[in-house]
C-alpha cells in the first residue's frame, strides 16, 4: 500500500492523507477523511488499514495535476546512517588517497541527527545551498518510525517500521568540508533541504524484497537532467533497517514520526565520484539542473534546483584573544 500527503490548492483543508492507486504517471490519489493522520494509518493493524483504504478507493481520485504533494511526514527527529561500504570507500579516497574504510566503521552502525524541519516534497522546488560551488545529492532509502521504542530488539524495531520512502540528502561540500575539520560532523553544509517521498510505501508490501539475511534489496538509480548518474542496490547495505534502528534506541527514545536513512548508496553522490578520480566530474549541481530518485518499489522524487529568494544573514567570524585571560 502506498499512502501520501497532500494538499490541494484552493481547497479549504490543508495537509490530508491518502492512498496512491496506479502504476508510472498515471497514478492518482484517493484522500482518506479529513484529520487522518499518516503515522497512526502506518501504525493500525494491517486488518483496520486495509478497510480504511477500501473506503478510500471508493471515493473519487485526485491526479497529480489537482494536488501537491508534500512531504509524507514532518519528521520528529531524523536520522542519518552511513551503511553503504562502497560509499564510505570513495569518499574515503578523496581524504586518504587511496580507498579508505575506517575500522570503526565495522564496529557499529554509525548516524548523525538531521534538521527536520527541512524537509521538501518529492517533486518540490529545491533552492541551493548559499555559500556553496560544490552542491550535491545523496541518494538514500528512509524508513518512517510507527511507534515508539526504547532498547529495542531487532524483532521489536522491525515492527517499528511503517513504510519506507525515497530520499534525497542535498548537501554543500565545501561547506561540510570546512565543518568536518572541527570534528563535530556537518551542520550548515547539510539542514538547508531534505527531500523525502513521493509517498511511503508500507513494509508489509515490501516483504517479498528481503534477502536470505534480511535485508531489503532494491535498485536504486540517481539521474541529473536525464541522463544516469549513479545508483546502487540497497541489499549492499552493512546493516538492515532493524539493526540500525535497535542501536539508535539503545539507553535512548526512538519516537513514532521519526525517519531513519540508510546514508548514502555507492554511487549514489557525486563527491563519491570526485574523491576516486580527484576531479569534479561530473560537475557539481547548478541551478537549473533536475535531479531525479528512483528506488525500485518505492516511486520517483524529481526536484529542481533553483536560486534562492531570500537574503542570508553574513557569516560572522570568532573573535580572537591576544592573550590568555586567567
Amino acid at each position: 500500500m502506498r499512502l501520501a500527503a497532500f494538499q490541494q490548492p484552493g481547497a479549504a483543508t490543508g495537509r490530508r492523507a491518502g492512498l496512491v492507486v496506479g502504476e508510472g504517471p498515471n497514478w492518482w490519489v484517493h484522500p482518506f477523511p479529513e484529520g487522518t493522520d499518516l503515522i497512526e494509518l502506518l501504525a493500525a493493524d494491517r486488518d483496520d488499514r486495509e478497510a480504511a483504504a477500501d473506503t478510500a478507493a471508493r471515493g473519487d481520485g485526485l491526479r497529480p495535476d489537482q494536488i501537491r504533494l508534500l512531504p509524507p511526514v514532518y519528521p520528529v527527529a531524523m536520522r542519518d546512517f552511513l551503511t553503504f561500504e562502497q560509499h564510505v570507500a570513495g569518499v574515503g579516497k578523496g581524504m586518504q588517497g587511496h580507498e579508505f574504510v575506517p575500522d570503526e566503521w565495522y564496529a557499529a552502525p554509525s548516524f548523525l541527527f538531521m534538521a527536520p524541519h527541512a524537509v521538501t516534497g518529492g517533486y518540490d522546488d529545491v533552492a541551493i545551498a548559499p555559500d556553496t560551488e560544490r552542491f550535491d545529492y545523496e541518494l538514500e532509502l528512509a524508513a518512517i518510525v510507527c511507534r515508539d521504542v526504547h532498547n529495542a530488539t531487532t524483532e521489536q524495531a522491525r515492527a517499528a517500521i511503517g513504510g519506507y520512502c525515497v530520499m534525497n540528502d542535498w548537501s554543500a561540500r565545501d561547506v561540510q568540508g570546512r565543518e568536518m575539520k572541527l570534528g563535530l560532523g556537518p551542520s550548515k553544509g547539510k539542514d538547508f533541504a531534505t527531500t523525502i517521498g513521493p509517498w511511503v510505501v508500507t513494509a508489509d508490501e515490501l516483504d517479498d524484497r528481503r534477502d536470505a539475511d534480511g535485508f531489503l534489496d532494491l535498485r536504486m538509480t540517481v539521474k541529473v537532467n536525464g541522463e544516469i548518474t549513479g545508483g546502487d542496490r540497497s541489499g549492499h547495505m552493512g546493516w538492515t533497517f532493524e539493526q540500525m534502528i535497535s542501536y539508535a534506541s539503545r539507553a535512548s527514545w526512538v519516537k513514532k514520526g521519526e525517519v531513519i536513512a540508510s546514508g548514502t548508496c555507492g554511487g549514489g553522490a557525486l563527491a563519491e565520484a570526485w574523491g576516486r578520480t580527484g576531479e569534479l566530474n561530473p560537475p557539481p549541481l547548478r541551478v537549473g539542473d533536475v535531479v531525479e530518485m528512483t528506488i525500485e518499489r518505492l516511486g520517483t522524487i524529481r526536484n529542481r534546483i533553483v536560486a534562492r529568494d531570500d537574503v542570508v544573514p553574513p557569516i560572522v567570524p570568532a573573535r580572537r584573544l591576544t592573550r590568555l585571560e586567567v
